[in-house]
């Protein structure tokens, strides 16, 4: 259960860092060349970094206020989800920096598969 706790208080957090980050675009949004335009590389990630923050974060707001029967899988659930959602909105943001990073996206993916196959599974 010490996981899902922790899920709540991700969730929290990363909501609030889709807040700051969202509003810290805002400022700068209708520049035209901010971040090397609207459809530049660098804005569109970033922009997808500011979304991640807020979708993962309901998504362990959602996991964390639902049920979990004592079963093992719980813990690894909790665990790919914590890890998709602190790593989604970073590699977003390396690969805003960095195009060859974008290769990182796979661990987040697949972190955020399991979690919801796993999910899925323990629902049955």
């Amino acid at each position: 259960m010490m996981l899902v706790n922790c899920n709540w208080t991700l969730g929290w957090a990363l909501m609030l860092l889709g807040i700051i980050s969202g509003a810290l675009l805002g400022l700068f949004f209708h520049r035209k060349d901010f971040l090397g335009g609207y459809d530049a590389w660098p804005r569109r990630l970033v922009r997808l970094g500011h979304i991640a923050f807020m979708a993962l974060g309901m998504l362990n707001l959602i996991y964390a206020a639902g049920p979990h029967p004592a079963i093992p899988l719980n813990t690894i659930i909790s665990a790919a989800l914590v890890f998709s959602s602190v790593t989604m909105p970073l590699v977003c943001l390396l690969a805003a920096w960095r195009a060859k990073w974008t290769f990182l996206f796979v661990f987040p993916v697949l972190a955020l598969a399991l979690t919801c196959v796993l999910a899925f599974w323990s629902s049955l």
